[in-house]
């Protein structure tokens, strides 16, 4: 069919130029126009008419009325996203360039129409739907529309309508047996129509991808390849699918190429230039890269894994990732989704949706699809389905869009691996795409994305700027002239143009020169200041050229001005002075006159003012001498007034004497109602204090009732169990030697029975078969009634031993006699009735039920084993009898069996009972540690009645008012009554307090106020003697024995309230005040430390409370052993051993009942010693932390020196190299001196020194791994000598000072070994960690390994494999949560407490002190004299 269109001159023709004119179009030409009406035309253009064009179309149909296609809303696979047009973009134009782009390509127009009938063939398949058919699990084309749809797809790609229908709804399935057809419901109906549109949709892009590259041209013997790859960027939206995953995958795999790119370059070109170089990090992505192809735990596994299974769903995959990841931290797991998951990518997280990865992962090839598209009588349709082989044309095949895509990334990265890539990153300056507008944060974003700041990064890490000779040379030659003058090598210029900069860290190659990061704009700086100073000069002289000739003509000029002005102002200025001279002359004639008037005008008035004033004082003075007079002849004295007779006098003298006396008895009622007032409110205050005493004394007096009540029962527990103990022994015994002599009896009974029964068998055997048992029974009468007596003895027996078995040797007795009498009684003949009915009281006990049904199964089967064997030859004449004896021995044998069983359940029960035993002996732990706790409660309470007794005395305004109380009287103690028993003591100040109770106050305040006095002279001559240096004696210091014995005399630790110990406290803080002198500190830490331990000897808490450390010893394991244990740790026993120490005489350590200030004294006194043990260490701590910084690095000179081997400077060197450790050794020998002198205990000698040395090795060991020019060879060197100095000081100082103070060196020792060792590359992690450097971390090891470089010998540190496992094992440290820091941290706490000191110094002896001179002659201290004097 062929038609003629007539387009106007809008049209525009296919070859993209504009047509608004008809000029450009030939006749006869091949057009593809535009039509707003009609679409797209193919035709050949007729004629032309003016504005108009005659095309005829070759089909005589526009390409939409062939392919009948209608609006994009029509169609399924448009109408999805609701964008048809897109602003700035014209189809018509796009359309036409498509066109030519394909002509271009060398598609051809058969081609080309081909290729849009299978993409209008596709749209027309979308709309074909589906609905249910006739029977179950089919479908059926839903209505005419779809129908049409479905033709017009069979039409375009020329294949029969009824086979396409066929495959989109059925499926067949091939079997050995034969061939079934299988209808499809509508949803699997939709997913074929859209699996069938995807196939050849995919086919057709692979087609053009073909076609295109084919055009190309490429030639595949090339040796050379240039290519250039542009993909998408890493893509984080609100919604990410399968489509951001893989593209995200991409961009890892290329992230990965290009940081390994980038440092391979940097590696090859620091290996070229050969300089030292350490091993630069980067960040490794191949756990991300691994969580998502690896096989077979890989997220793309698992995604195929779950589109082979038809029951899979989006949910069950998601579930399978949580399952499988859970423990991967690159994995996340959403909180609120349960199909989303989020991947840790290098450039951050992103959250992926679950939902759409199975179906766009398919891509199933349909058998069905596959002969019906190669059917098609289309050639391009057809090609793009060529025939499968016959085994993989029967069923569908499933393959996978993500394994595809993960294998030509794999192709990709082979190319990338195998070319030399240049990397161009292009950034996104905004996301609104208009010029001059510059997101900082969105850039900064992309380049951290693009892994390109990750590369600035590894390349700033080592060398970033490198310059070749010449081109240092040139640029930065101005820098140092002398060097360009001189005739030097390029490379040594350069050396020595750095070297004159300061510059350090650089390194120098074969052709250039490498610089850190920072010193190229270093060199940069100090280049544009050199440039600006010679600028400056030449400015400088050039400016001073043109201002010095500006100078001078304006200077000349300025002559000739001033000249003129100077002469002008003279004239005015003469004009002026002649002025001004006639007008001073006018102006002195008329003041001389004025001033002359004004003077006489004041000098009359001042005469007229003078003499008034003078009459008037006249006056005034007359006046007091005439009041005067009259008051002296009144007020005449009381002796003159007696002798006068004026009234007058009398009465004035009555009415002031009168006045006196009332204002003297006014303030007398004023005071006396003030003080009243003041009395009144503190009697108040007392009777306040004084309830709140009573109550605490109410509750103090319940306590103690209640801890008495406790301890009496806790007595009389232990004393009834002992007493039980001590009768079970007696009794165990007893029965013992009872069981004893009836197992001796039961013996000669045995013997007797057999020898008897040997005679019966010898008289059966002589004697006629009638009469064989009546000898026997006859003879053996006698012995079976003795027999029977001694087994009723024996029953009584074990009667009494059943009520006694409580443990284990008890109930084997038992079970022994049983056994035995049972024996005896079956050699006795007895029947087994009667011995049922002997032991009838074992089965009748109800408190030993199991232990008495075990003797009875004992006894039954010890009687039928004895009766088995001893009744065969007396019986076997008699078959009766036998039978008999056969059925009472089974009979017998049964009874064992249940008494077997009754053993059994007799053990469990005892192994019931002895758990019980065990409840009630933790029980009765329990019960003890609550005893301990009321005690410690009691303790508490009377050390709080002491503080408000104490509160209430200081509260009291007078001395009176104590007076009423019973007062705490300080006993001298004297031959006489130092020696008496403690109840004698009590005794006596009884007597005494109420004798001076019943004195008066005046006669009892007298002789407490001259001892009081006494007591306190005494206290101010001890703390003036302690305030001294004392000195030593024997070791000991005499000042802390002095306080001790003096102390102890006055019997200070027992009073309730005294000033001493703070005085002391006092004179110690005085002393300390100075925290340099370190003669002083130790002098004083002896004291305090030897003082301490006389008290720690001595003192103990007063009450109740003494009795809990005794308490906490007595554990034992058994319930008895306790008891015994406890009634030996009873209060008597207690109370006998203070006596025996009270007999003892005075200069013994004894235990004091301490009160509260004397424990608080003790408290005191340990916070002093262990204020000056820390001041002592960290004294010495400041001396040597700056020979520390020298000594962790070598001087430069003297390093050199040794590596260079000059042997002229070889000595000079080494003694420079250890002079820095001999200044550490200097200072801690003269501390130990110190320390020594003034006896500190070694104890604590010890201590210090062994923080100092860990202090030591923290210092060391933390520059260490903090400066890598300490890392080297030769430093290691230096330091190992260093630490030999300090090995040899210990090993003078011996241990009994230095201790284990060489072991806190033991991390600054493994990592200088390391350092030292050669051939590092050969020694394996394992031998490392193992034998090396047990003690250091893998993170201080790896810190080493990296930061070491030979200075020396120029090795290297240890192989790439160690320093990967060590990477790998910090990784796993850090997702352990292990601490990841690798320095060292001081301990700077005090490391001892008091029981310490009390275990680790020896006892003193202080019987042996002398007295200092100044106490010597006083009679209050002669109990410090030694005995004989």
């Amino acid at each position: 069919m062929v038609s003629t269109v007539v387009l106007t001159s809008h049209s525009t023709p296919s070859n993209g130029r504009n047509a608004a004119t008809t000029d450009n179009i030939i006749v006869g030409s091949h057009v593809w126009v535009e039509d707003p009406v009609l679409a797209w035309i193919d035709g050949e253009v007729l004629r032309i008419n003016g504005g108009e064009v005659h095309v005829q179309a070759t089909n005589g149909k526009t390409e939409r009325e062939r392919y009948k296609l209608e609006n994009p809303k029509s169609f399924h696979y448009l109408n999805q996203t609701n964008c048809y047009e897109l602003d700035g973009v014209n189809d018509a134009e796009e359309y036409l360039a498509t066109r030519r782009a394909m002509d271009i390509v060398g598609i051809s127009e058969e081609e080309q129409e081909a290729i849009f009938m299978v993409v209008a063939a596709i749209l027309h398949l979308g709309n074909v739907e589906f609905a249910k058919g006739g029977e179950i699990d089919s479908s059926v084309i839903k209505d005419q529309k779809s129908r049409f749809h479905l033709n017009m797809t069979a039409e375009l790609l020329k294949c029969d309508a009824k086979s396409l229908e066929d495959a989109l709804i059925q499926r067949v399935m091939v079997t050995p047996e034969e061939v079934i057809t299988r209808t499809l419901d509508p949803l699997a109906a939709i997913l074929s129509r859209d699996a069938l549109a995807k196939t050849i949709y995919s086919r057709l892009f692979d087609w053009l991808v073909d076609k295109i590259n084919n055009s190309i041209g490429q030639d595949p013997n090339s040796k050379s390849l240039i290519g250039v790859l542009d993909i998408y960027g890493f893509e984080s939206f609100k919604f990410n699918s399968f489509e951001q995953f893989c593209i995200n995958f991409t961009n890892e795999k290329l992230q990965q190429h290009f940081n390994q790119h980038v440092f391979k370059m940097e590696q090859e070109e620091y290996t070229k230039e050969e300089i030292n170089w350490s091993y630069i990090e980067f960040v490794d992505n191949q756990d991300v890269l691994d969580l998502i192809e690896k096989k077979p735990g890989g997220i793309i596994a698992l995604l195929d894994e779950a589109c082979m299974f038809p029951k899979s769903t989006h949910e069950t995959f998601a579930q399978k990732l949580y399952q499988t990841f859970k423990t991967n931290k690159r994995f996340i797991k959403p909180k609120l989704s349960r199909t989303s998951f989020t991947i840790s990518h290098y450039a951050g997280e992103v959250v992926y949706l679950a939902d759409q990865f199975l179906d766009k992962n398919k891509d199933y090839v349909v058998a069905e699809h596959q002969d019906l598209l190669t059917a098609s009588k289309c050639p391009f349709v057809a090609g793009l389905f060529p025939p499968l082989p016959e085994e993989s044309s029967k069923s569908s095949k499933f393959s996978s869009i993500g394994s595809r895509f993960k294998l030509q990334l794999q192709s990709l990265m082979e190319t990338l691996s195998s070319t030399e890539p240049h990397y161009i990153r292009c950034v996104k300056p905004n996301n609104l795409l208009k010029p001059a507008i510059f997101e900082n944060a969105n850039i900064i974003q992309q380049l951290r994305c693009g892994g390109v700041l990750e590369a600035i990064r590894i390349s700033c890490a080592g060398y970033p700027t490198r310059r070749t000779f010449y081109e240092l040379l040139l640029r930065f030659g101005l820098l140092a002239p002398e060097v360009l003058e001189g005739n030097h090598d390029d490379k040594v210029a350069c050396q020595m143009i750095l070297d004159k900069m300061g510059l350090k860290g650089y390194q120098i190659g074969k052709t250039k020169v490498f610089l850190r990061a920072g010193q190229m704009a270093e060199l940069d700086a100090r280049r544009t200041e050199v440039l600006g100073n010679a600028a400056r000069t030449i400015q400088r002289q050039v400016r001073t050229y043109i201002a010095r000739k500006e100078f001078i003509s304006l200077r000349r000029a300025a002559f000739h001005l001033q000249s003129h002005c100077r002469g002008v102002s003279a004239r005015k200025l003469y004009e002026g002075l002649r002025q001004e001279a006639a007008a001073s002359k006018i102006q002195k004639n008329f003041r001389r006159y004025t001033a002359r008037k004004a003077y006489l005008t004041l000098c009359l008035s001042a005469i007229s003012l003078q003499t008034g004033l003078r009459a008037m004082t006249a006056r005034n003075v007359f006046r007091f001498r005439k009041q005067t007079k009259a008051a002296i002849i009144i007020q005449v004295p009381s002796s003159l007034l007696l002798q006068s007779h004026s009234p007058i006098a009398k009465l004035r003298h009555h009415i002031a004497y009168s006045y006196y006396k009332r204002l003297q008895k006014a303030a007398l009622v004023s005071q006396c109602g003030w003080r009243q007032r003041v009395a009144r409110r503190e009697l108040r205050k007392l009777k306040m204090a004084a309830k709140e005493t009573g109550a605490l004394k109410e509750a103090k007096d319940k306590l103690e009732k209640r801890v008495e009540e406790l301890t009496w029962r806790l007595q009389l527990e232990k004393r009834l169990r002992t007493d039980m103990e001590e009768e079970k022994a007696q009794e165990i015994t007893k029965l013992q030697d009872t069981l004893r002599e009836m197992q001796i009896q039961v013996d000669e009974a045995n013997a007797r029975v057999i020898k008897e029964r040997e005679e019966a068998q010898k008289a059966i055997e002589e004697a006629p078969p009638i009469i064989k048992e009546t000898p026997v029974i006859v003879q053996d009468t006698e012995k079976v009634e003795s027999l029977t007596a001694e087994v009723e003895s024996l029953k009584d027996y074990l009667v009494v031993i059943l009520f006694t078995a409580d443990n284990d040797e008890n109930f084997y007795l038992l079970h022994d006699s049983a056994k035995w009498t049972s024996i005896t009684m079956c050699y006795c003949r007895i029947p087994p009735l009667k011995l049922i009915n002997h032991f009838r009281l074992l089965l009748e006990m109800p408190l030993h039920v199991n232990v008495s049904g075990i003797i009875f199964g004992v006894c039954v089967s010890s009687y039928a084993v004895c009766l088995h064997v001893s009744s065969a030859p007396l019986l076997c004449g008699s078959t009766l009898t036998c039978k008999k004896l056969q059925a009472l021995l089974l009979s017998e044998r049964q009874a064992a069996e249940e008494a077997r069983k009754a053993h059994a359940d007799g053990e469990a029960r005892s192994t019931e009972l002895a758990k019980k035993l065990e409840d009630a002996e933790k029980k009765m732990d329990q019960l003890q540690e609550s005893v301990q706790r009321l005690e410690e409660k009691l303790s508490n309470s009377e050390s709080e009645n002491q503080v408000l007794r104490q509160q209430a005395l200081t509260m009291s305004p007078t001395g009176k008012s104590l007076s009423a109380r019973p007062k705490s009287m300080i006993i001298q103690r004297t031959p006489v009554n130092g020696h008496v028993a403690n109840g004698e003591v009590k005794v006596a100040s009884d007597m005494i307090l109420a004798v001076s109770n019943a004195r008066e106050p005046e006669s009892e305040e007298k002789p407490q106020k001259s001892l009081n006095e006494k007591q306190q002279e005494n206290q101010d001559l001890l703390i003036k003697c302690v305030s001294q240096n004392l000195g030593f004696s024997g070791g000991k210091p005499v000042a802390a024995c002095v306080i001790y014995k003096c102390l102890l005399h006055w019997r200070s630790f027992e009073v309730e309230r005294t000033t001493v110990f703070d005085r002391i406290i006092q004179t110690i803080a005085s002393a300390i005040e100075v925290p340099d002198n370190n003669d002083v500190l130790a002098y004083w830490l002896s004291n305090s430390s030897t003082l301490l331990l006389l008290l720690q000897h001595t003192l103990k808490a007063s009450g109740a409370a003494s009795l809990t450390p005794q308490r906490r010893r007595t554990s034992s394991a058994s319930l008895f052993g306790r008891m015994s244990q406890g009634l030996r740790a009873s209060p008597q026993s207690t109370g006998l051993s203070y006596l025996n120490r009270g007999l003892s005489r005075l200069d013994d350590l004894r235990q004091v009942e301490a009160k509260y200030p004397a424990l608080l004294f003790k408290q005191q006194l340990t916070a002093f010693l262990e204020k000056i043990y820390g001041m002592i260490r960290d004294n010495l701590k400041k001396e040597i932390s700056p020979l520390l910084g020298l000594c962790i690095q070598a001087p430069r000179t003297s390093r050199a020196s040794l590596v260079k081997g000059r042997a002229q400077a070889n000595a000079f060197a080494q003694q420079a190299l250890i002079a820095h450790w001999q200044s550490i050794v200097k200072s801690l020998n003269s501390y130990l001196k110190t320390m020594k002198e003034n006896n500190v205990p070694p104890f604590l000698v010890r201590k210090v020194f062994t923080q100092i040395f860990s202090f030591i090795n923290v210092q060391l060991f933390n520059s260490l791994l903090l400066r890598r020019e300490c890392c080297s060879f030769s430093n290691g060197e230096y330091v190992k000598a260093g630490l030999a100095e300090l090995e040899q000081w210990c090993d003078e100082a011996t241990e009994e000072f230095a201790g284990s103070a060489w072991d806190e060196l033991k991390h600054i020792r493994q990592a200088v070994g390391f350092l030292v060792i050669h051939q590092k590359p050969k020694k394996t992690l394992n031998e490392i960690t193992k034998e090396l450097c047990p003690v250091l971390s893998i993170q201080q090891l790896y810190r080493i390994s990296t930061m070491y470089w030979d200075d020396k010998y120029g090795t290297h540190s240890v192989s790439s494999d160690v320093i990967s496992s060590m990477r790998v094992m910090m990784t796993e440290d850090s997702n352990n949560a292990v601490s990841s820091s690798f320095l060292l941290d001081d301990d700077s706490s005090i490391p001892f407490s008091v029981d310490d000191i009390s275990k680790s110094m020896q006892q003193v002896d202080i019987a042996d002190i002398d007295p200092p001179s100044l106490i010597r002659e006083n009679s209050g201290f002669g109990f410090l004299l030694p005995r004989s004097e």
